[in-house]
């Protein structure tokens, strides 16, 4: 396994060294467990992690058709279980849910072609676990068949682009029937149909093999080096809720999540899992990593299935930002981190922060409705003066309602 890294390294792929690391360790949760005493380090994980149903979020075990593949190809894998409390009336919903983290394979200067088999091939490994662990629904990061070269601005990276039907959705398909497993697979879409435009676009594959819908990036960062809008402009799909023969899913992609209007209209339309897949670095969001997905899983009650990219990608030609940082080369590091978040405030630990994972998780979609009981979020929620709020800040002569201090002194 070793050897594999090295070679990857080598030839120049998604660097991962020891400074990618958290103290030595893969998670800030690996870091706490080996290094304070056990009764210590429980009390901290209730705090940091959240108690589920008033306990501690347990481990489950996985095949050894699944962990033998984790071994052979060196990818993190972890499993755990969210619980729901027991109802008289409905049955446990229990879904098992599988995020994929990967690094790309080959260096940037490769060809194309080789570039994008090199992830596909890389990938099915971690697919066959997740299939080997009765994943039922499979979600992977962000533009996950290329690297993530957006930061550059050259438009020769459109190359990757495929339509739905394309060639990593076809891929995804053999694998979905193989394992009657649902598959969000998140690519850069060339819309033929329409003038060859491009999106950001996640393809929701069903466990028949079959094309669901899709769903296209709803906000478009224009953030330092996210040069996003280069290449595709805001989504045109709105706020769909995909119903699957395991739950009713929505995948909000990457910069959305810093929207909480976007995560509360998945809300609204239904959703029991929302799927973040994700490509971000840690200089810039990594703080706010942990704390957006489980304050949206919170306040709509539902789960929140975060996914982000690993690694650090060098590209052949520098380039530059809008933030006045010298010329570059790499956009970062993609600092992995994939977890699962639920309406209880309760979340699994991460993935490495720089190996490729595979996390799957077990979850009652029950406990999703017993929140939305329990809170009365819904309930309270006072929509209407939302509504009449921004309905007026749409408008070109809107006034923000401020009272001023009558007794302020005027400012000259």
């Amino acid at each position: 396994m070793m050897g594999s890294q090295q070679q990857r390294e080598e030839k120049g792929g998604a660097i991962r060294t020891p400074k990618d690391s958290i103290g030595g360790f893969e998670s800030l949760h690996r870091l706490l467990e080996a290094n304070l005493k056990p009764d210590v380090f429980q009390e901290v994980s209730r705090l940091l992690l959240g108690f589920n149903c008033g306990r501690p979020l347990e481990p489950i075990s996985l095949p050894e058709a699944a962990t033998s593949l984790s071994e052979e190809h060196d990818f993190d894998l972890q499993a755990f279980s969210f619980h729901a409390d027991k109802e008289l009336l409905r049955k446990e919903r229990i879904v098992r849910v599988g995020l994929i983290q990967n690094s790309i394979v080959f260096p940037t200067t490769a060809h194309f072609a080789d570039q994008k088999s090199g992830i596909l091939q890389h990938v099915k490994h971690m697919v066959d676990a997740a299939g080997a662990s009765g994943v039922n629904i499979l979600c992977l990061q962000e533009a996950w068949m290329m690297p993530f070269a957006f930061c550059t601005r050259e438009k020769r990276w459109c190359e990757f682009a495929e339509p739905v039907n394309g060639e990593t959705t076809q891929f995804l398909q053999e694998f979905a029937r193989k394992y009657n497993m649902v598959i969000i697979n998140p690519i850069l879409e060339r819309d033929v149909n329409h003038g060859d435009t491009i999106w950001n676009t996640a393809v929701v594959i069903g466990n028949h093999g079959n094309i669901i819908g899709i769903h296209r990036k709803n906000h478009i960062p224009r953030v330092g080096d996210f040069n996003e809008s280069t290449y595709y402009m805001e989504g045109n799909t709105g706020h769909p809720v995909f119903e699957t023969s395991y739950g009713k899913i929505a995948i909000n992609i990457c910069y959305g999540r810093h929207h909480p209007l976007n995560w509360l209209a998945f809300g609204l339309n239904g959703a029991e899992i929302v799927f973040n897949p994700s490509a971000t670095v840690g200089e810039l969001s990594e703080p706010m990593w942990p704390i957006e997905a489980r304050n949206a899983a919170i306040a709509n009650s539902y789960f929140v299935a975060s996914i982000n990219r690993v690694g650090t990608e060098t590209f052949p030609n520098p380039f530059t930002s809008g933030d006045g940082k010298p010329q570059h080369s790499d956009f970062g590091h993609f600092y992995g981190s994939s977890h699962i978040s639920a309406p209880d405030a309760s979340c699994t630990p991460s993935l490495s922060r720089y190996r490729d994972g595979l996390l799957v998780t077990e979850m009652d979609l029950n406990l999703c409705r017993q929140l939305k009981d329990k809170w009365g979020f819904r309930m309270t929620a006072r929509y209407e003066i939302y509504a009449e709020l921004l309905s007026k800040y749409l408008n070109p002569d809107f006034t923000p309602q401020v009272i001023v201090d009558p007794t302020m002194q005027k400012r000259e």
